[in-house]
């Protein structure tokens, strides 16, 4: 099957490609024809016409980019035990990247293309977890990411923040296993304070006339490591800014002879930074790149699970176009960036710069990798069924948004322990209270052996954990925001559930969905409050209290978050610019079943007592709901 929107040119004269790779430290390849390129002489959309002269031959490349894979090797959803699926009907893995592959490759011709990555790669699925805590790769066990990367023919990565998840070590044994570069100019180790991995690699094809193209693939990070992978870097790896280490990279390629630069960006394209000004360098800051450093004709950007098909931004210095890509997250696009290149008087130039997105949902599985992978993913299949603990009892979420549930407490339970266990200096001592929201009111944990999947269906978004500071007046402003879930009971009495939830309002008009309401509970003592639905929205918060005593509006406690609430989610008052005291970029599913598998039993004597921390009432009788 052709790939119907892939409308280029084809490359003339069936130019072929060297295999010539470059890495840092190794010896420069030899000039064909003169002197390099010297940066962008056409700029996006522009036609060809050569420096100082009319055109004389030109060559058409094509750099293709995923990013954010997440250990999505195949389209399947571990937790349903079924093919990948979502609202917007997106397909995810590997397996699926590589049929867009080769067509793409088809359609320009295998040599003309490269194939690049811009991090976050070994961790994210059950897969990536059983290979990374189950089974650890090692010089004998291969990871399934490295076997199908390597089976596509990735020509280089950069390194993700995610990379750091399991630790150095384990980075380098998968580090190890690639045919590939991993490269990240802003990671420097600690010791010598020289690059940690390749800053960059130089690929040369040969364009036509045999003439050497050579390409350079710059590779950037983000300096959100040093916070979200403390506990695994300090003192060995510190993360530079992403302009600073390009600005100091790129003339350097260009001087080796690049006549394309293309950067692989870990990193947003939207300016911003979710540690605030915890650090002097932003998290996001691909358009940075672009605007300050001169020399880049194409960035794929990465780190924000956001699709961009193509956004061009002028660099300021040169007055020239470099242009951005973002293929989503998982696999579910593919970038390709188009690069027309013209030769005239003994260099190559670059004349335009066009990028679009593929989506993986428009073709099969590669069988290629699917066969390559099946045991390796039957293994993960096989591990999301197993037995990890036992319950005591059975927890249910039927009945979460409208009584306190233990399935509830137990993810507040994991989430503000974990919180605490991270928590420095002062903040050590203040009460950690913690928030989660009724997802899914189909989750239910059996009494008896609970399953991975059993724990995973509690929590069904990808979320990760944060830990801010709020004061008491905070707090109760968050909990009259997600009482606003509820309809008016004016008088007391039995309500059926559908009565009282999901209110309308005018930022809900089709009524507020389950996932905008939050419980809040207290780790070391009970945080207990009223949700009076006889009283107006904004005063339905009442006798809220930490163990036992009235919150005072400025009282400090520690709050857990998630990550969607943190940015913004939802619209919750005072958490988008509330210090961050703990963001790891951990999973929330994930440590949820990290807790289970290391505590074995599921007691919610630990975590939820016989008295509701919180109800619903009206004019302070509490409300009978039934379901």
């Amino acid at each position: 099957m052709r790939i119907t929107n892939l409308q280029r040119r084809r490359v003339r004269g069936g130019a072929v490609a060297a295999a010539t790779l470059l890495l840092v430290g190794l010896a420069s390849p030899a000039m064909a024809g003169g002197g390099h390129g010297g940066g962008p002489g056409g700029g996006h959309g522009g036609g060809p016409g050569g420096p100082g002269g009319g055109h004389v031959d030109g060559y058409h490349l094509t750099v293709m980019g995923t990013t954010d894979l997440h250990g999505n090797a195949v389209n399947w959803d571990y937790y349903k035990n079924a093919e990948y699926d979502d609202s917007a009907h997106n397909d995810v893995g590997l397996a699926k990247v590589s049929t867009l592959v080769n067509q793409v490759r088809a359609d320009r011709g295998a040599r003309n293309t490269l194939l690049i990555d811009a991090g976050d790669t070994i961790q994210g699925t059950s897969l990536a977890y059983y290979f990374a805590k189950v089974e650890p790769i090692s010089s004998t066990v291969q990871h399934p990411m490295a076997l199908a990367m390597n089976a596509i023919g990735y020509d280089a990565a950069a390194v993700g923040n995610h990379e750091f998840n399991y630790g150095i070590p384990y980075l380098r044994t998968f580090e190890k296993q690639l045919r590939f570069p991993l490269l990240a100019a802003n990671a420097l180790d600690d010791g010598t304070g020289r690059p940690a991995f390749a800053p960059y690699t130089i690929k040369t094809v040969t364009g036509h006339h045999g003439r050497a193209v050579r390409v350079g693939i710059l590779g950037l990070t983000n300096p959100g490591i040093a916070i979200w992978d403390k506990a695994n870097v300090e003192g060995k790896m510190h993360f530079d800014g992403l302009v600073e280490q390009a600005s100091r990279y790129v003339p350097e390629m260009r001087r080796k002879g690049a006549d394309v630069v293309v950067v692989a960006a870990h990193s947003g394209a939207d300016t911003s930074s979710s540690y605030g000004d915890a650090l002097p360098f932003p998290e996001n800051a691909a358009t940075l790149v672009a605007q300050q450093v001169p020399g880049i004709d194409a960035i794929l950007v990465g780190h924000a699970h956001q699709e961009i098909a193509e956004r061009v931004v002028t660099n300021t210095a040169t007055g020239k176009p470099v242009v951005l890509s973002e293929p989503l997250k998982w696999g579910e696009r593919l970038s390709v960036f188009d690069i027309d290149l013209s030769f005239a008087r003994g260099r190559w130039t670059v004349q335009s710069v066009d990028a679009q997105v593929l989506n993986s949902n428009t073709v099969p599985e590669d069988p290629k990798i699917v066969r390559l992978l099946q045991a390796d993913h039957q293994k993960a299949v096989d591990y999301v069924n197993s037995v990890i603990g036992t319950a005591t009892e059975p927890m249910s979420a039927a009945t979460a948004r409208y009584e306190d549930t233990s399935a509830l407490d137990f993810i507040n339970h994991v989430q503000a322990e974990t919180v605490k266990a991270d928590l420095t200096g002062a903040d050590a001592d203040l009460p950690v209270l913690s928030i989660a929201a009724p997802f899914n009111k189909d989750a239910a944990i059996p009494q008896g052996d609970v399953t991975v999947g059993d724990i995973a269906g509690l929590y069904i978004y990808d979320n990760t954990l944060l830990g801010i500071k709020l004061t008491g007046a905070q707090v109760k402003a968050y909990l009259e925001k997600s009482a606003e879930y509820f309809k008016p009971a004016p008088t007391p009495g039995t309500y059926a559930a559908a009565d009282l939830t999901n209110a309308v309002t005018p930022t809900a008009p089709n009524g507020t969905p389950d996932y905008n309401y939050d419980v809040m509970g207290g780790l070391d003592q009970p945080l207990t409050y009223g949700i009076d639905l006889a009283q107006p929205v904004g005063s339905r918060i009442t006798g809220l209290a930490y163990g036992g005593v009235p919150v005072t509006d400025d009282q400090q406690f520690v709050v857990a978050i998630n990550n969607y609430r943190q940015s913004g989610g939802g619209n919750f008052p005072g958490v988008v610019g509330a210090p961050v005291v703990h963001n790891r970029q951990l999973e929330i599913r994930q440590l949820l079943i990290d807790w289970v598998t290391e505590h074995q039993v599921v007691d919610p004597a630990l975590f939820s007592s016989s008295n509701p921390d919180w109800q619903l009432t009206s004019g302070g009788t509490p409300l009978t709901v039934t379901p």
